[in-house]
């Protein structure tokens, strides 16, 4: 599922309300969109920052072919995000500046530099797709390409969702699935990982990984096979990499997701810094 932020800091709801309605009926003829609206003025004092990791009152539905919402104190964004994600292939969060995903800004001209932080002041923002003085200003075909140029939000279960959707699942016995989370510490007297950033040497990731796809699922007995590595900041606790074998019995199932996992760490260019709470250091480096 692609991402998309569309915020205005505040200036012009009416406008940005506009903005999102266009983007939504383009995406939504692409593929099922979700929307997910923030409402700081009901959470309680939660600044639309913090809304991103500690929660607040979200509402968020379907558009396109489904016509539903909901809402719920204590809900965050990125939790609302991984709840659509099985089901849609794109997301328009409104409202959030700070969002880690690329983004509209409306009305550029009114905007004060309250861009969400990440840890340890490490800018959190995405990427400014475009800047847009009105909704007649948005170029729908040039954004969604730009936007399919990023990298998409995926959970372990959309990855699942999208193997039992294969042509091959009925001949399926078994799907077994790999989750790569950031550690706190290794051991007890270990500096606490505040969080790792991930870079990719672009194109060449991607092609690599797709080909450890395509010879996993040329063995006997496996029918798929989806990998997924995040990319940027990952805080302490959350995931990082997902395996997915759909096979035709739990011992190839089971055997391909370890594969899938080692050869994804030895032969994908991926680089990983670690930050605790006293140091920083890029892993390759400390252990060449």
């Amino acid at each position: 599922m692609y991402v998309l932020g569309v915020h205005d800091h505040g200036a012009d709801r009416d406008r940005l309300d506009r903005v999102v309605d266009r983007v939504v009926d383009r995406f939504s003829r692409e593929g099922r969109v979700g929307v997910v609206r923030y409402d700081a003025t009901i959470a309680d004092g939660t600044t639309a920052a913090e809304a991103l990791t500690v929660g607040g009152d979200v509402t968020y539905g379907l558009g396109a072919d489904g016509d539903w919402t909901a809402t719920g104190t204590g809900m965050d964004v990125a939790s609302a995000l991984d709840q659509l994600t099985p089901t849609c292939d794109y997301a328009v969060v409104v409202g959030v500046p700070g969002l880690r995903y690329p983004s509209v800004l409306v009305d550029p001209a009114t905007a004060v530099d309250d861009a969400a932080e990440g840890p340890d002041d490490t800018d959190a923002a995405g990427e400014v797709l475009a800047t847009v003085e009105s909704p007649a200003d948005v170029d729908e075909d040039a954004l969604l390409e730009s936007l399919h140029a990023t990298e998409p939000h995926e959970t372990l279960e959309s990855l699942v969702t999208r193997v039992k959707r294969s042509p091959k699942a009925e001949r399926s016995g078994a799907i077994a699935t790999f989750t790569g989370r950031v550690r706190t510490k290794d051991d007890p007297d270990d500096d606490p990982t505040e969080y790792l950033e991930f870079e990719k040497y672009e194109g060449v990731a991607e092609e690599r990984m797709a080909t450890i796809e395509r010879e996993l699922e040329a063995r006997d007995g496996v029918l798929e096979v989806e990998l997924y590595h995040r990319t940027g900041v990952v805080e302490r606790g959350e995931d990082i990499v997902f395996v997915v074998v759909l096979a035709g019995h739990r011992e190839e199932a089971f055997r391909t997701v370890e594969d899938g996992i080692n050869r994804l760490k030895d032969e994908v260019p991926l680089f990983k810094k670690e930050v605790t709470v006293d140091d920083e250091f890029w892993v390759h480096e400390r252990s060449a």
